[in-house]
């Protein structure tokens, strides 16, 4: 399994040329938040905008419309109880899941709209549902991010028998061939249609409520504004720059919190710049 370094970032990240509007870099829709699980959309949301994300449409349900306005001016929302298929058309990248509970309604809606040239990014709750209910995926780009126990509900393989040899078997079996698997856990790790990959970085610190929303939401963002790079490697810089972040902040944060590493990104970013 071969380690994400520093470099991934620098091949990744951007200068932006003049000549460009936010329509250049991702049109994104961002789908979960129920009543009970607003913070997880609004962290997606946070972190989306933070990294970049050209334009953030926010489908959640209403009691969280103002919270959202109050902690990201930047995006727009609408009522997920409604038809969103005009939506999903109109955007680049799809990430439903956070917050998003026992919606399997919406789900549904969604993965039978979503064409081949989107990019799907299915987190949390979605991926419960998946696993619960067997639902087809799109044959669009797709990225899960599951922790070990959703990767454990999906395949069937228990936590202490997850070796990258199984899951690679497992994923080729099962997902499509564009899947990306990035599985979290203490060294998070990535499985592509090229090669597995792990990070070295990250820790203990990073042990709260809100990481994987946050990362969910980074993921979303370089999705949508590096289109022109290849896929995998997109993904790896997101999750390397999500860890890179919080270690930097543990130097003098016994604990690290998810907003505070998309408030970090914006000049995280910027020092990687070609």
């Amino acid at each position: 399994m071969e380690n994400i370094t520093n470099a991934i970032l620098s091949k990744i990240i951007h200068t932006r040329q003049n000549h460009t509007h936010k329509g250049n870099f991702g049109r994104l829709l961002i789908i979960g938040g129920n009543s009970e699980y607003g913070g997880a959309v609004i962290m997606n949301t946070i972190a989306a905008v933070n990294s970049g994300a050209g334009l953030v449409t926010v489908a959640t349900d209403k009691t969280n419309f103002t919270a959202i306005h109050n902690h990201v001016p930047e995006a727009m929302v609408i009522d997920f109880n409604h038809d969103l298929t005009n939506f999903v058309k109109k955007s680049d990248v799809i990430l439903i899941g956070s917050g998003l509970g026992d919606r399997l309604d919406i789900l549904e809606n969604v993965l039978s709209t979503i064409k081949d040239d989107h990019k799907l990014i299915i987190d949390g709750s979605a991926i419960t549902m998946l696993a619960t209910h067997q639902l087809t995926l799109p044959n669009c780009e797709l990225i899960m991010t599951p922790h070990q126990m959703e990767w454990q509900r999906l395949s069937g393989i228990p936590i202490i028998k997850q070796s990258e040899e199984r899951l690679n078997q497992f994923a080729r079996a099962t997902l499509n061939h564009n899947c990306i698997l990035v599985l979290k856990q203490f060294h998070t790790e990535i499985y592509t249609n090229t090669g597995a990959y792990k990070l070295n970085i990250g820790g203990p610190y990073q042990a709260t409520g809100g990481m994987g929303d946050t990362l969910a939401g980074i993921i979303a963002g370089f999705v949508g504004q590096f289109h022109n790079d290849p896929l995998s490697d997109v993904v790896m810089a997101a999750v390397f720059s999500h860890s890179a972040i919080a270690e930097e902040l543990s130097q003098t944060q016994y604990v690290v919190l998810p907003t505070r590493i998309s408030q970090q990104l914006p000049e995280f970013m910027k020092r990687y710049t070609n």
